[in-house]
């Protein structure tokens, strides 16, 4: 996963949208850890940079993740929770050879011409 983080902050900076770095690393683990958590298989990373920013984490598990409400001394529970939080929205696509989980972050107003 550090390894996965040092290519985020390395495409970003190429982007020239530093400022992101932290929320999309924190993104991106969080999608990451629940794909090894509860999928098998090959993972893939996509960063894109159209309109937004979108991280995209494929996995070949066709089950959807849900939100979960963790209570304060859950150790897990709050990634999706804090995805929902950093992003503008998020969300998943099925695929024939799994999902794709998608999370969209607004650029900068710099970034956005």
């Amino acid at each position: 996963m550090a390894d996965a983080r040092v290519d985020v902050a390395r495409q970003l900076e190429s982007w020239g949208l530093v400022e992101l770095t932290m929320p999309t690393e924190l993104i991106v683990s969080e999608l990451l850890a629940n794909a090894l958590r509860y999928a098998s298989g090959p993972l893939r990373l996509r960063l894109l940079r159209h309109t937004y920013l979108t991280c995209e984490v494929s996995d070949t598990s066709s089950t959807s993740p849900r939100m979960r409400h963790a209570r304060a001394l859950d150790e897990n529970g709050r990634g999706l929770f804090l995805v929902a939080q950093l992003t503008r929205r998020w969300g998943t696509r099925h695929t024939p050879e799994g999902k794709t989980i998608w999370a969209e972050q607004d650029l900068p107003p710099a970034a956005r011409d």
